[in-house]
């Protein structure tokens, strides 16, 4: 059996896979805000919930957003900040007893996706998680690629690539920093763009309502996002050249995103022709879950 831990912004998910990737067992509960111990007991709880159900867990595999420093071995670049600073592997180990693997949420992603979600069989993926946050992870032959800084396909934390004189320099960003691509294209930034545009306070499903009867100002925003969005992505394609791009997060849901978004980056992808096809997760919001699940291999996971 594989056990993942999916720790977002403002849910924990927990799900055992047989060998075949089949759901044995399936947890979901708010996640703590601002309480380091806290969450590690919430997931302490929420293993032995699991096991309950589906028996025995040996190993688990975590996504998080953030990562394990290399030079420290604390989490760093988290935006749940909580985490930041503090041996989060090692303490999950201590508490639930058994071998724990970490791994950033959006790798995760793009690990399931490339192994058996919307991006299986792809040789190089790009998944990306536009939500609560925004965040970007690697797949190669169906693997997560971590770097040897351990940001690779950190992508948010990356400035707006060709910025209009009125994105310049752009919202503040929790890492210090101003004019992050996450400033942008994050739910709550959608948001805010809107209320700016506007001056009504939408969350995003609501402007996408709004400009799919007939909106003006919604259906302007949503051109904003992707506008954004589309110079985004051309960068990834620029360096990486990606057989796939897969959409996961809240973000994802826009169905207009997947023609609008291939048509405008064609504008900055140095290319005559691209290929790149941009796709929605096929496991949705539990992909993430899933990819935590298959950090460890089933060969790994099913002894002791």
């Amino acid at each position: 059996m594989r056990a993942g831990i999916d720790l977002g912004g403002t849910k924990i998910e927990g799900l055992v896979l047989d060998r075949a990737g089949t759901a044995l067992a399936r947890r979901r509960i708010a996640a703590p805000q601002g309480d380091y111990r806290t969450t590690i007991r919430a997931i302490d709880g929420m293993i032995r919930d699991l096991e309950s159900e589906a028996g025995p867990i040996n190993h688990v595999g975590v996504g998080i957003p953030g990562t394990i420093s290399p030079a420290t071995g604390l989490v760093k670049n988290a935006n749940s900040t909580w985490l930041i600073g503090h041996p989060f592997d090692r303490d999950l180990e201590a508490a639930l007893g058994r071998p724990v693997r970490l791994a950033n949420d959006a790798n995760c992603f793009a690990l399931s996706e490339a192994a058996d979600g919307a991006a299986q069989g792809a040789a190089v993926v790009f998944g990306v998680i536009l939500g609560t946050g925004v965040g970007g992870g690697i797949a190669l032959n169906g693997r997560p690629i971590t770097g040897l800084n351990a940001v690779a396909g950190e992508w948010g934390h990356n400035p707006l690539p060709w910025p209009l004189d009125d994105e310049r320099p752009g919202p503040r960003c929790y890492c210090g920093r101003a004019g992050c691509i996450e400033t942008f294209l994050s739910g709550p930034a959608l948001a805010r763009d809107h209320l700016a545009a506007t001056g009504e306070d939408l969350a995003p499903p609501a402007i996408a309502a709004r400009a799919d009867a007939g909106d003006a100002g919604a259906a302007a925003t949503l051109a904003r996002y992707e506008n954004r969005l589309a110079r985004a992505l051309a960068t990834v394609v620029n360096i990486l050249d990606p057989d796939v791009i897969v959409l996961g997060g809240g973000l994802s849901n826009l169905e207009r995103l997947y023609a609008a978004v291939p048509r405008l980056w064609e504008q900055w992808v140095f290319s005559d022709e691209v290929a790149t096809r941009l796709v929605p997760a096929r496991h949705g919001d539990s992909s993430g879950v899933r990819g935590a699940a298959w950090l460890w291999p089933a060969e790994v996971s099913s002894r002791p």
